[in-house]
């Protein structure tokens, strides 16, 4: 009896999910940018961009180490395998920006306005997506890890076969989100203002979602297991 109370105890302190871990970006002082343009596998450290505009630009394969970019035009820029380390993305717009197998690591990502971002195969650790919206973002095969969503707006976010693991969406509206095929662990679901799941709701386990938006997947959950809900003949 005392083992069985005293494990009660136990689960009623562990949370049920474990928690992100959140980039936190300090950076140092800063120098302006005053190159012509990116330079495909450049290497920036203590960079400051800031109102610039760098679309169709060509970053692939550059590391941006301490850099804050402040209200930039990144469309269709093209920073294929690009890395970000300790840096702070403010305020970006664009639409096509090329991330494909890119690396985000101590990130936060504030006020963007961007679309059809692609960040295929990309890796993402300990980054926070703050405010702002993002249209049909493209993560699919991507690694997140103590990853926030945090008081943004995701529509049609495409996570197929993607890997997440402690990765929260606090305050956000998620609409027609793909997770086929996705792999998730310690994903917290529950704060998400509104969440709208397009394909892979068969793929929740390892999340965990709200009373409220149980009921509202719960003919989603049906469809899945074949049970069909019609009322009394």
């Amino acid at each position: 009896m005392v083992r069985k109370a005293q494990a009660q105890a136990q689960a009623k302190t562990e949370p049920v999910v474990k928690a992100a871990r959140r980039a936190e970006v300090r950076l140092p002082p800063l120098r302006p940018f005053e190159e012509a343009e990116l330079e495909p596998d450049g290497d920036y450290d203590g960079v400051e961009f800031r109102e610039l505009d760098l679309g169709g630009q060509d970053g692939g394969g550059a590391l941006f180490m301490d850099c804050a970019l402040t209200g930039c035009a990144v469309g269709e820029t093209r920073l294929a395998r690009a890395r970000f380390v300790d840096s702070v993305l403010m305020e970006p717009r664009g639409v096509g920006t090329d991330l494909m197998e890119a690396s985000l690591r101590d990130v936060e990502v504030v006020d963007a306005r961007l679309g059809g971002v692609q960040l295929h195969g990309g890796v993402l650790e300990r980054v926070v997506v703050r405010g702002g919206k993002i249209d049909y973002l493209n993560l699919r095969k991507a690694r997140l890890r103590d990853v926030i969503f945090e008081g943004c707006v995701l529509v049609e976010p495409d996570f197929g076969l993607a890997s997440l693991e402690r990765v929260e969406f606090r305050d956000c509206v998620v609409r027609g989100v793909d997770f086929s095929g996705v792999r998730m662990k310690d994903v917290d679901l529950r704060a998400a203002g509104e969440l709208d799941i397009a394909r892979g709701v068969e793929c929740l386990r390892g999340a965990v979602i709200s009373p409220e938006q149980l009921i509202d997947l719960a003919s989603a959950f049906a469809g899945q297991v074949g049970v069909k809900v019609a009322g009394a003949p």
